[in-house]
């Protein structure tokens, strides 16, 4: 590493917890994002996590990029866990790495001012490996940002689909599966997958399917009832299809669904009665 860029690199360590500061002033308390939250343990939080992002640019300046590539990796990893988990937008995000960038640059020509004797050939190289450093954090912060936010919406998402098919159960061993609203792909799955575990869980040996809710079959949904119905008789639950409407069994005839060895009843209360309850209490 030549001369200039150590010295450039010991005066951009040196006033670090200055460029920090300063980075601070240009929060806007607008919006709830972390960035605009007045709170002890958030400043604390955005001075370490600054500091860490002055470690990295700096050592982008270093003939050797090891600690560089490292450091970057773990920055972008760090922040985008943290602004995901925050929900913070990130167009804000990157609108406050563009402050910081400005502040970094000044202290940098703060530098070159104080040196006068150093020539454009010296200073221009550190300003692009700064520039392209900066753009790299980009690139990496938002592949993270949108790995942590897919992969959480993507759980929210499958509790949603889990939510959408509960066993309410009546008694000890007994349970209604209320089905409501479309049946997409996706629910169907969710359905053939969770319903067994529930029913195991929950100890349920009779289970009544109710599609009342249901307004449209077509072959998907039928073919999965088919396998939902297999599956629990293979683990020793006995299931029953309630609430068919004749929309329903109009089009499951003129689709060819068969339910012929499937018990079938057109209300919940035939159903549950079938499995002995008594519905008049």
């Amino acid at each position: 590493m030549n001369l200039f860029n150590t010295q450039l690199i010991e005066y951009l360590e040196q006033n670090a917890c200055d460029i920090t500061e300063k980075w601070l002033q240009t929060r806007a308390p607008i919006g709830k994002s972390v960035y605009a939250v007045k709170d002890d343990k958030i400043d604390a939080l955005l001075r370490e996590q600054n500091r860490f992002t002055i470690k990295t640019i700096i050592s982008s300046l270093c003939d050797d990029q090891t600690a560089y590539k490292e450091n970057s990796e773990e920055w972008a990893k760090t922040v985008a866990k943290s602004r995901a988990e925050s929900e913070t937008p990130i167009y804000e995000v990157l609108d406050v790495v563009s402050k910081f960038k400005q502040i970094f640059i000044q202290y940098m020509e703060s530098f070159f001012d104080n040196h006068t004797d150093a020539s454009q050939k010296q200073m221009m190289p550190s300003m692009v490996t700064v520039g392209k450093a900066f753009d790299d954090l980009y690139v990496k912060f938002t592949e993270h940002y949108y790995h942590y936010t897919t992969a959480k919406l993507e759980a929210q998402q499958e509790l949603i689909r889990e939510l959408s098919a509960p066993i309410i159960p009546i008694t000890d061993s007994i349970g209604v599966l209320p089905l409501v609203g479309d049946i997409d792909t996706k629910r169907a799955k969710t359905i053939v997958e969770v319903i067994p575990v529930q029913c195991m869980q929950q100890k349920i040996t009779h289970l009544s399917i109710d599609l009342s809710g249901v307004p449209v079959v077509d072959t998907m949904v039928a073919n999965q009832l088919f396998q939902l119905i297999q599956t629990l008789q293979l683990l020793g639950v006995t299931s029953m299809i309630s609430g068919i409407n004749p929309a329903f069994a109009i089009s499951s005839v003129q689709l060819g669904i068969d339910f012929e060895n499937v018990e079938t009843h057109a209300t919940l209360k035939k159903a549950l009665e079938k499995m002995g309850l008594n519905t008049n209490i």
